[in-house]
């Protein structure tokens, strides 16, 4: 941790965010010890946001969530992921319905008003009556952001396996395009502000963690894979976890926990700025674009994306940002608007 600190300069650090694995399983002490010796190393904002994923099934005593709010976590991102039983078998997550429930409450009641839990839709279990009851559930609870995503099933998982074995039905994209339109109808009658493809906030409950890696700025990641980004370039570190406590502690030795470092090129620059602006409610700002890349791209740009346009996809105010009908699209979209 030490040895990483060059790496953000003088800068305060704004937001912390523990995840990427299963940190609720951390014990309290532990989790108190890694927060204590951030703000040792790094100048931590006094109201720095300090986010921990969690699994329902571990959110199992009070006594713990309160622990987590004394070691200095002020925000939890809980895998919720249905509030029915049924899609929870499908998707082999280990909590139920009841737990989904619990797990909130038992949060709410030891203090933690800055929630988000994820949901899925598009699953084969979930009809359109159980997906706005999944919706309307997390809204009557009071959470003020939710992350929504379409199920996805990864190459050979154990549901892929069920999956092509017939022992379960697959997804469809038809009914997840749906599914998502509705999302989006419900959630702006709700009062929550659509600002990136698959998350939806209450005004001024973003997650302040995540906004930043869509605005594109700095972040460094510590632990097993964990990645960082300058803006410019791109590393990350090594996966193993035996390997990676290996090389710290190898002082002296040549042995790093950075495994791969790549430079972005200018069109690479570019092109994830259009790929992760796209995806955000404010869109892809041409006056930045011709700033930062030149005033031909930023005109040659906006001419690719004329055609998105015409067709209802975009507008164009200055910032190209997708319409509903666009939001579907979004990664082809941004894919055909690469440069070259």
């Amino acid at each position: 941790m030490e040895g990483r600190k060059d790496y953000i300069g003088l800068s305060t650090v704004g937001t912390v965010y523990l995840g990427g694995g299963t940190p609720s399983l951390l014990d309290p002490v532990q989790l108190g010890a890694i927060l204590d010796r951030l703000r040792e190393v790094f100048v931590l904002e006094s109201a720095a946001e300090i986010t921990m994923e969690a699994n329902p099934d571990d959110m199992t005593d009070s006594r713990m969530v309160q622990r987590w709010r004394k070691a200095g976590v002020n925000r939890l991102s809980i895998g919720i992921q249905s509030f029915f039983g049924e899609d929870l078998q499908w998707m082999n997550r280990a909590h139920n319905a009841v737990q989904a429930m619990e797990c909130i409450r038992m949060a709410q009641g030891e203090g933690f008003d800055n929630i988000s839990i994820d949901l899925i839709y598009g699953g084969p279990t979930l009809p359109d009556d159980h997906w706005k009851k999944n919706v309307d559930q997390a809204i009557a609870l009071g959470i003020p952001h939710l992350s929504c995503y379409a199920l996805t099933v990864e190459p050979r998982t154990a549901l892929d396996k069920l999956i092509r074995t017939h022992k379960r039905q697959d997804v469809s994209p038809d009914d997840q395009a749906r599914q998502f339109i509705l999302l989006m109808d419900w959630m702006e009658r709700a009062g929550f502000e659509h600002y990136e493809i698959s998350n939806f906030a209450l005004p001024g409950r973003r997650s302040r963690h995540n906004s930043s890696y869509w605005r594109g700025e700095t972040y460094l990641g510590l632990g097993p894979s964990a990645h960082s980004h300058d803006g410019v370039s791109r590393e990350w570190n090594i996966s193993n976890n035996q390997l990676y406590i290996k090389s710290l502690l190898a002082i002296g030795s040549k042995i790093s926990a950075i495994t791969e470092k790549e430079i972005l090129t200018p069109v690479q620059q570019l092109n994830e700025y259009i790929m992760l602006s796209l995806r955000t409610m404010e869109g892809s700002d041409l006056g930045y674009v011709a700033e930062k890349f030149g005033s031909e791209i930023a005109e040659e740009l906006e001419k690719r994306a004329q055609r998105y346009v015409q067709e209802g996809k975009m507008t164009n105010e200055g910032k190209l940002s997708l319409t509903r009908v666009g939001r579907l699209l979004a990664d082809g979209i941004a894919a055909n608007l690469f440069f070259e």
